[in-house]
């Protein structure tokens, strides 16, 4: 009789792999299992959904993935591909649809020593089920701004280029759409030329941290950058040109300042306060947020007596070690990224947190009860993101070491909305106006 303590076999998906052409199989009997911190783990049957439409496979390459024997009831490593023996066998993984935050991550272990790193993408366990694709994984927000079914290519065409068209001798709207919609296929960009929901705003070249994640610039030993950064700062009357219509016509109309092709954009706040006010003075209607790492308090204040309705501060840990760690601040501390939170707070602003959910880290006993701390200077919404980057190569650069009490991501959420009642969840920016 199979033992209490797992799912059937039958019941749970089983491991996919790759071979060295790229080639997805699904292991005959191996199941899928789960990567916590650096613990690999057997996911529930209700730990797994789907894989939403608009995700992707990835093969990880030069690195083996993990298996669960059913029989023997242990973890295995898995070097060959069962179907052409001495030929590798590599670990896939799940880059989940926006609006869908990961349980677990892909487990593998390295072909040979010093890798690079895998690129800036988040990495979930995926498995085959009942001939579909399977993710650890659940939806944390229904709204449907970035589905890929609301996305038709050939508007986006049209739409692009009537926004260069109309705006010929803006350089904001050029780079948004050039880089932006054109080469990096941006959600948010593309929404604006679609004139809905949520607009970038990118504005600052340069920045005050060294994430090592940081999506648009990194050392020659570092991940590849996802999309290159914004080179210059545009005019605050060219980002108004662009936005007044965008907040004045959109569907639940938003403009973003603080975007992955930047750096921090309060490095740039005067020029934001300027912006702001232009955009106030052609409308009221819309939501005005910036994402940023909130390192500059006064800043922060200087943004909302000029109309910031919002903004969403990034976070990996909320402990200190971990925190600076990941951010490497230059000029700022942890406490100052707290004091923007309660001087935005105290000014009346909303205010979200960009959680990177990192299983195993995020869901610590500990991490959640430093969570908690942040949160009760008066947090309104978290954003369940999840985090872009090499799991191994990142638990190795913040020295990591597990306190082994880990609560779930699900149960994570639900311990928070318990203790903090009004505090809401999601994945994007919500709209307040």
């Amino acid at each position: 009789m199979w033992p209490r303590l797992y799912p059937h076999p039958e019941n749970l998906p089983r491991l996919l792999f790759a071979d060295r052409d790229g080639r997805i199989y699904d292991h005959p009997y191996l199941l899928a299992m789960g990567l916590s911190g650096y613990d690999v783990v057997l996911p529930q049957e209700e730990d797994f959904i789907p894989l939403p439409i608009g995700s992707a496979l990835y093969v990880l390459p030069d690195r083996h993935p993990v298996g669960f024997d059913p029989e023997r009831e242990v973890p295995v490593v898995l070097r060959e591909n069962p179907f052409a023996p001495q030929e590798p066998a590599f670990a896939v993984a799940g880059y989940l649809a926006p609006a869908h935050t990961q349980l677990y991550l892909a487990p593998y272990v390295e072909a040979r020593p010093d890798l690079p790193p895998l690129p800036l993408f988040s990495y979930a366990s995926v498995g085959w089920h009942k001939g579909r694709f399977w993710a650890a994984a659940f939806r944390s927000d229904f709204d449907h701004r970035q589905e890929v079914r609301f996305f038709d290519e050939a508007r986006i065409a049209r739409a692009a280029q009537e926004m260069l068209k109309r705006f010929a001798e803006n350089r904001f709207v050029r780079h948004l759409v050039e880089n932006c919609v054109k080469r990096y296929r941006c959600p948010a960009a593309r929404n604006f030329v679609l004139k809905r929901f949520e607009a970038p705003a990118p504005c600052s070249p340069s920045c005050n941290a060294r994430c090592l994640g940081c999506l648009s610039a990194q050392p020659q030993d570092g991940p590849h950058i996802a999309q290159e950064r914004i080179a210059f700062v545009p005019k605050a009357e060219e980002i108004a040109e662009a936005l007044v219509p965008h907040l004045k016509g959109a569907k639940r109309a938003m403009v973003s300042f603080g975007q992955g092709c930047e750096g921090e954009p309060l490095l740039q706040a005067k020029l934001i306060e300027k912006a702001i006010k232009l955009l106030r003075a052609g409308t009221s209607r819309g939501t005005i947020n910036l994402n940023t790492n909130a390192s500059l308090p006064e800043e922060i204040g200087r943004l909302r007596r000029a109309g910031l309705d919002s903004i969403r501060v990034s976070l990996s840990s909320a402990r200190d070690f971990y925190y600076h760690a990941y951010f490497n601040p230059r000029g700022y501390t942890f406490s100052q990224v707290k004091e923007s939170i309660k001087q935005m707070k105290k000014m009346g602003g909303f205010v979200s947190l960009n959680l990177f959910v990192f299983p195993g880290l995020t869901d610590e006993q500990d991490e959640f009860e430093a969570l908690c701390e942040v949160v009760s200077l008066g947090v309104d919404f978290i954003q369940l993101r999840n985090h872009a980057i090499d799991p191994i190569w990142y638990l190795k650069k913040i020295g990591f070491k597990s306190t082994g009490k880990c609560l779930g991501i699900k149960n994570l959420v639900k311990k928070l909305s318990r203790a903090f009642p009004r505090l809401c969840f999601g994945y994007f920016n919500p709209p307040l106006r």
